[in-house]
């Protein structure tokens, strides 16, 4: 680009007085000249032309800027499914249940394939792709150094063995090698973060040790995942405090890594005694030690003031130690005064002003634990909607990333909130927020995800016109989200409310299409709605259809049973679409289902005879009524003798029906 910029210059300044000479001699012999006015304004047109050309500097360009420029060209197409399962169509879900199945499935193929991978490296040594990825190359898995060196005990931290790290350094100390302290920091670093056992991979067997009794029973309300089962407890001395007390000289970075560990793996009080130890070793602690122990505050005290002097006498201890403290120091605060009753509301808007005096930006985890304090309840959250409007107009028009691991729960909890105020204008500054560049990867993962538009779309059912409610249902599903029963509920009162009911149709297919025409108690719903009013018959027609398909799944599953309402309702629709023997087929199926139909809808399908003029069905209509002995069967033979023209044998059969139900009532 930058040498033919440089010919074309040159070029027009060496040529350019030529040009105009020869202008000026071509014009001559027209009759007329170049005025001194114009051959002025025309070199300055040419100097201008020449001083325009700017030589742009080389710009290098990253190995995906061709794919981030055909990535930005695209949007969301909300008719697909979730990209990951675009791979494979036959695997794409229907269902919040198929989402989860194929989701675990293709999750445990890759860790199939990634174990054959690491653990047989000599078959995969081609690099196919361009540019390189380093996580579908194998990984060393196994280790080559044998002989007892720190440089074997750092490939044994480096590959997480455990139990081979602690030996090897065992090993070392009976040779007497002394190991580094940088490799010592390592080494309790990793037998704390496993809690002194060798990592369980993924589909592991659960060991004796790991947590039981009520801890278990907490942890198991909130758990998605299998590998959050397996949570160790912190055991009493183990190779962690042992080697620690085997160093001649401690630091801090010792101290912190068994701190840390401890109040990971629940044994706060021990945790808050080394801390102890280490003051009294002249020690200061670092930013890890005061967050690790501001979040286990809560769970050393028994009140709530007693949890905030606590934390108060930590956060002063920082300040005393000249330790300056991080968005995690302030979040492990604000999380551990959710845990504080009372106080937390005085005390949470003092820490957020003292993170911004600091110059210490607020997380989304920052906000998340402002919401707990001030909503704990939808009652409270009546009378404090102005906070999260502070909120919402502080972060719009900001892009987030992830710093704490909390962030991702920000985006759920302000659309409670909305759903719990009722604020639908709120609730589109919080999706306007998630739609905002990236931060839309901040929802969590697909069950956080699936809460927070499982309550924006209850929230939109509830406050939004039907119009804008199924603009979004168009927008969000299958793409975004799966609804469950309770959001196609949500979806049907919409339309209730709006009196747009001649879409339960394609609704219905919808359900089918998402698994939950197995619910008896959302068909039942649905089929309420079709059959409370009287419609126009092209809506009958279709109200109808809808029904002998709802009858076909009922009569496929023997799990669903046939009640009163399904029964009733699906007559009363085929009466109104004039399909009377398909009417009278359901009619059969109460005596079959030992159900008793209503007089109401004996009373329908006789006016439905009538109005067909088929006396012999209204006849055979009574008699049914007669089998289950109602009381109204004298009352329907008494308007049929009426309405109807009947033969001599009709007659005498419906009157002796009549007969006998007025002598018997």
């Amino acid at each position: 680009m930058a040498a033919p910029g440089r010919h074309v210059g040159r070029f027009m300044q060496r040529n350019v007085r030529f040009l105009l000479c020869n202008l000026e001699k071509s014009l001559g012999r027209r009759g007329f000249g170049w005025t001194p006015a114009l051959r002025q304004e025309a070199a300055e047109a040419s100097k201008e032309s020449t001083e325009s050309i700017v030589i742009p500097r080389k710009k290098t360009w990253s190995k995906e800027a061709v794919l981030e420029a055909l990535a930005s060209t695209v949007s969301r197409d909300p008719t697909a499914y979730p990209y990951q399962f675009q791979d494979d169509p036959y695997l794409s879900p229907r269902t919040s249940a198929e989402f989860r199945l194929f989701s675990l499935s293709q999750e445990s193929g890759r860790s199939a394939a990634k174990y054959i991978v690491n653990n047989n490296p000599r078959l995969f040594t081609k690099d196919f792709a361009e540019p390189h990825i380093p996580c579908l190359m194998p990984e060393t898995v196994s280790l080559h150094l044998e002989e007892v060196s720190e440089e074997a005990l750092k490939e044994r931290i480096h590959l997480r063995k455990v139990t081979a790290a602690v030996d090897m350094y065992d090993q070392l100390l009976q040779a007497g090698t002394a190991v580094s302290m940088e490799t010592t920091h390592s080494l309790l670093d990793l037998i704390c973060l496993y809690c002194d056992r060798d990592p369980v991979q993924e589909g592991g067997p659960q060991t004796e040790d790991t947590q039981s009794g009520e801890e278990l029973k907490r942890r198991t309300s909130r758990i998605r995942r299998a590998s959050d089962l397996l949570k160790f407890t912190w055991k009493e001395n183990n190779n962690a405090e042992r080697i620690l007390n085997l160093l001649p000289e401690r630091d801090t970075r010792c101290y912190s890594a068994l701190i840390r560990g401890m109040v990971k793996h629940g044994a706060y009080a021990k945790a808050f005694s080394m801390y102890t130890d280490l003051l009294n070793n002249r020690l200061t602690a670092d930013v890890h030690i005061f967050n690790a122990l501001i979040s286990a505050a809560p769970d050393v005290r028994e009140k709530f003031n007693e949890r905030w002097d606590l934390i108060a006498e930590l956060l002063n201890q920082m300040n005393q130690q000249k330790v300056r403290p991080n968005l995690l120091t302030f979040n492990s605060v604000l999380k551990a005064l959710r845990r504080c009753g009372f106080l937390a509301k005085t005390q949470a808007l003092h820490v957020l002003n003292e993170m911004k005096a600091l110059g210490i930006a607020p997380s989304l985890a920052s906000y998340d634990h402002i919401l707990a304090v001030f909503y704990k309840s939808a009652s409270s959250a009546q009378n404090n909607t102005d906070i999260l409007q502070e909120v919402m107009a502080e972060l719009a028009g900001h892009s987030f990333t992830c710093q704490d691991p909390d962030d991702v729960l920000f985006f759920s909890s302000a659309m409670r909130i909305c759903l719990d105020i009722k604020d639908i204008e709120l609730g589109y500054k919080v999706q306007s927020l998630v739609d905002f560049e990236e931060n839309w990867r901040l929802l969590g993962d697909p069950y956080q995800q699936s809460i927070y538009y499982g309550r924006f779309f209850n929230l939109l059912c509830m406050m939004e016109h039907i119009d804008v409610v199924l603009k979004w249902y168009k927008q969000i599903i299958p793409s975004l989200y799966y609804p469950n029963p309770q959001g196609m509920r949500d979806l049907l009162q919409a339309l209730d409310t709006d009196s747009r009911l001649d879409l339960l149709p394609s609704i219905w297919k919808d359900i089918k299409t998402l698994g939950h025409d197995n619910k008896p108690d959302l068909v039942e719903e649905l089929l309420g709605l079709m059959a409370r009013e009287k419609h126009s018959p092209e809506v009958q027609e279709s109200f109808a259809a809808c029904a002998l398909d709802i009858k076909s799944i009922f009569d496929g599953r023997s799990s669903m049973e046939w009640s009163v309402a399904s029964l009733s309702n699906i007559t009363t629709l085929l009466l109104r679409a004039d399909k009377t023997q398909q009417a009278w087929e359901m009619l059969q199926l109460f005596k079959a289902k030992n159900r008793v139909p209503s007089e109401g809808l004996l009373n329908n399908f006789l006016s439905v005879c009538h109005s067909h003029g088929d006396p012999q069905k209204a006849v055979e209509l009574v008699q049914l009524s007669a089998a289950f002995c109602l009381p109204t069967t004298w009352r329907l033979a008494k308007r049929a003798l009426a309405e109807f023209d009947l033969t001599e044998e009709q007659r005498a059969i419906l009157s002796e029906l009549e007969t006998a139900g007025e002598s018997s009532d």
